[in-house]
C-alpha cells in the first residue's frame, strides 16, 4: 500500500503546524491536525473554535456537525470544540457573518488559497 503524501505541515505563517484537536480527533486524515494534500478536495485546513451559532448555521446549509455518526467514528461537535473546517465553508460562513473564530497557528497554509490572511486575522482566537 502506498504511503499517503501530505503537503508540508506549515501554518499560515509558514511555521510548523500545531495540532488542532485530539478530542474530538479532527483533520481530513484524522491525525489531529489540519493537514491536507490533493486528495482533500474540501480543503479541511481551517482550525476553528466551534460555537452554537456556527453549528446551527452549518446544519442549516446541510452539514450537520453536531449529530454523532458512530459508524464513522464521529462524536458530534459541541461549542468549545476545535475542528478542521473546509476553507470554502468557512469563507461561506464569513460572507454570511456566521464565521467562527480560527486558530492561525493550527490552520494549514493551503487555507490561504481560499481565504486571505487579513480576513483570517480578523477572526483569530490565538493572536493578541
Amino acid at each position: 500500500m502506498a504511503e499517503i503524501q501530505l503537503d508540508e505541515s506549515l501554518n499560515v505563517f509558514g511555521e510548523p503546524l500545531s495540532p488542532c484537536s485530539e478530542d474530538p480527533v479532527t483533520g481530513f486524515f484524522r491525525d489531529g491536525c489540519c493537514n491536507t494534500n490533493d486528495q482533500d478536495v474540501g480543503s479541511h485546513t481551517v482550525c476553528i473554535q466551534v460555537t452554537e451559532e456556527f453549528l446551527q448555521y452549518s446544519r442549516f446549509v446541510g452539514n450537520d456537525l453536531s449529530t454523532p455518526v458512530p459508524e464513522f467514528g464521529f462524536p458530534g461537535l459541541k461549542p468549545g470544540d476545535r475542528w478542521c473546517l473546509c476553507a470554502p465553508r468557512w469563507l461561506e460562513a464569513y460572507d454570511r457573518n456566521m464565521a467562527p473564530k480560527v486558530f492561525l497557528t493550527r490552520t494549514h497554509r493551503r487555507a490561504l488559497e481560499v481565504i486571505p490572511l487579513n480576513v483570517l486575522r480578523q477572526y483569530a482566537a490565538d493572536l493578541n
